[in-house]
């Protein structure tokens, strides 16, 4: 039986990477039948959304260290990915 998308939401980020994986390494595998690749792709599409909107919001939480000509923490800034 397929997972409904907040029963994925409550995965942790490491177990709903897993499962991505495993999904990934059956679709490649060919073991699947069609119904249910269509099924394993879906479930990974939502996987994958979830994995990305967490390690974006991770990215936006961190705060890089701003340091000052004698090399002493002077203060932090906004994680700047450019």
């Amino acid at each position: 039986m397929a997972e409904t998308p907040s029963q994925f939401s409550q995965l942790s980020f490491e177990d709903a990477l897993k499962r991505l994986e495993a999904i990934v390494q059956r679709l490649e595998s060919g073991s699947a039948s069609l119904d249910d690749s269509i099924t394993l792709y879906a479930e990974g599409d939502i996987l994958r959304g979830q994995c990305e909107a967490r390690l974006k919001d991770a990215q936006m939480r961190i705060e890089k260290i701003s340091l000052g000509a004698d090399g002493a923490p002077t203060g932090t800034q906004p994680f700047d990915a450019a």
